[in-house]
């Protein structure tokens, strides 16, 4: 899969932050990924949202992977536009699917500024990408 984005997080990741990507499934490609990684290149929180099956979170520290946790509450279809939108607040990850919130996983990764990039990762074309700090913020307080 092709880096289709990548940011870094001045500061590191804070509660507010706030991921959206939007794009149309019109390949052959059945998902995507989405990393926030560490400072060390560790996958801090990582999401596969796929087209045909559930959709899988999880995080990677020293190159071993953590358990795995499987959604199939929301599924993409191909040839259909898609958009995921991942939050932080203090305590978790939320991923939601045209606003509907569909999972929420424990943050593994403390202090939360040590998370300082997010990729996505996709051979589809994803049109819309947006890292953005919304209200929900409390400064660098060592989340």
């Amino acid at each position: 899969m092709a880096v289709q984005f990548e940011a870094f997080c001045a500061g590191g990741l804070a509660p507010g932050w706030n991921l959206l990507v939007q794009g149309h499934a019109d390949s052959g490609e059945d998902r995507f990924e989405i990393h926030f990684l560490s400072e060390t290149g560790d996958i801090a929180f990582h999401v596969k949202p796929r087209f045909s099956s559930t959709t899988m979170v999880g995080s990677a520290f020293g190159g071993r992977w953590g358990l795995a946790e499987l959604s199939s509450i929301f599924r993409l279809a191909l040839g259909e536009p898609f958009e995921i939108e991942v939050s932080s607040d203090v305590e978790h990850f939320h991923v939601y699917s045209w606003e509907h919130k569909v999972l929420q996983s424990p943050h593994r990764q403390r202090p939360l500024g040590t998370i300082t990039r997010v990729c996505v990762l996709s051979d589809h074309l994803v049109q819309g990408k947006e890292l953005a700090k919304r209200g929900l913020s409390w400064g660098d307080q060592g989340y």
